[in-house]
């Protein structure tokens, strides 16, 4: 199983052509199982303007794997993440990248994204990134 992050998913759903969008449609023809978090879900469907569009993608998106924080667990991890990668130098610039990347942690999957921090991440907690 397979997380995309918001930074995918937004490019997917306006067509813009980019390798991870190409291996986003690859992955749903081939029926791979793909995941979000309960808040990739949220940052996708805040930003849709028009009912109908918000209807069908809200939709679509109820039919893939949805993971979700533990509560506290996940925010103090998330907390952690944020906190030692500042101890080393490196601010991460959304709490909410931080809870996904616990989420992704705490299931031990991996994550595609378009998102600077979450490469960063990697240099000082156990995310795991998807590499096609």
């Amino acid at each position: 199983m397979i997380i995309f992050d918001t930074s995918v998913w937004i490019p997917f759903f306006n067509g813009t052509p980019l390798n991870q969008t190409n291996l986003l449609k690859e992955l749903i023809t081939n029926r791979v199982r793909i995941a979000i978090t309960d808040l990739i879900l949220t940052e996708i469907l805040q930003g849709i303007r028009h009912p109908q569009q918000f209807e069908k993608t809200r939709n679509a998106l109820l039919q893939l794997d949805i993971l979700h924080a533990i509560p506290i667990k996940t925010y103090i991890h998330a907390a952690e993440i944020y906190r030692t990668g500042r101890e080393k130098g490196i601010t991460i610039r959304k709490t909410n990248d931080c809870i996904i990347a616990a989420i992704a942690i705490e299931n031990d999957c991996p994550l595609l994204h378009q998102d600077r921090d979450f490469d960063a991440m990697t240099n000082f907690c156990e995310l795991k990134l998807y590499h096609h």
